[in-house]
């Protein structure tokens, strides 16, 4: 009769194990070129494409002509009239337009087209999109209640057109993809949770660390900037502090907390306007007399 020998399995420490018998818990390094890369392309943009904001003096990152900017306000502008109810003809329309000249030939800036129009709409809002072509929507008309408050509206948004806030946003944009893609590189051989953990935070570093806090800064440049638009066409800037609390009425303390909001609180807006009215009162009178 044989004996029968029962072998065993030979058990190894954790540590004397190879990565490839856990396929799903990799253990790589962090690469840092990929981020060296991204910091490289990040100074070439600071050397190539800094640009100032007339008015403020403000230094933003700007890498489109231009040119390319009007070409792509025009389109987004056609596509957007396309999906709305445009307001054809009549007194609003006629007096959208003529606030809207008014205020843009204040402005001594060159290269835009302007073009403003009337869209039927219950919301009290306004837009402007890259070369200058600026729309009203109804619903703000009973809240602006005159024309200077009007000219306060479309102050602020001929302003973030002449700052280019359109086209600084896009390179911001391009800016995190590149900063998101060199992050994801060097965290690639990592586990994937660490992975997810590190994306995670970087997304949410990117929107409320750099895209929120620049939107609210353009809000308030363009708030500044359309106050002295307003004040040189001759318009009453006091207006302005008031459309705001309109403003707040309107939206009944609706909003989120302003550190997570891509727009300044209306608390603040009016806080600063109190700040600048000096200076834009001073403005009328030497523009106005």
């Amino acid at each position: 009769m044989r004996a029968t020998v029962r072998v065993r399995p030979i058990s190894f420490p954790l540590s004397m194990r190879r990565r490839s018998d856990y396929p799903n818990q990799r253990r790589g390094k962090f690469r840092i070129w990929p981020l060296i890369i991204f910091g490289l392309i990040f100074v070439y943009y600071q050397i190539s494409y800094t640009k100032t904001v007339p008015m403020t003096g403000r230094s933003q990152l700007v890498d489109i002509s231009m040119e390319q900017e009007r070409a792509l306000g025009l389109s987004s502008y056609k596509e957007m009239l396309g999906q709305v109810s445009v307001v054809p003809g009549g007194p609003e329309v006629e007096r959208i337009r003529s606030i809207g000249k008014r205020i843009a030939a204040v402005t001594d800036s060159e290269g835009y087209d302007w073009e403003f129009n009337l869209i039927r709409s219950n919301d009290a809002n306004a837009f402007a999109l890259p070369g200058g072509k600026v729309a009203v929507y109804t619903g703000i008309l009973p809240v602006a209640q005159n024309d200077d408050g009007l000219a306060a509206v479309m102050g602020h948004e001929i302003a973030h057109a002449i700052a280019r806030h359109g086209a600084e946003r896009m390179t911001q944009n391009k800016l995190a993809q590149m900063g998101s893609l060199a992050v994801g590189m060097s965290v690639g051989d990592m586990d994937i949770q660490t992975r997810r953990m590190v994306m995670a935070a970087f997304g949410l570093g990117t929107q409320y660390g750099l895209m929120f806090p620049f939107s609210r800064k353009h809000e308030s440049e363009a708030d500044y900037m359309g106050l002295m638009f307003l004040a040189r066409a001759c318009f009453d800037p006091t207006e302005a502090p008031k459309l705001w609390e309109r403003m707040e009425q309107v939206s009944q303390g609706k909003r989120p907390p302003e550190f997570l909001s891509t727009h300044p609180s209306p608390a603040t807006r009016i806080q600063q306007f109190e700040q600048w009215m000096p200076e834009a009162l001073k403005v009328r009178q030497e523009h106005c007399g």
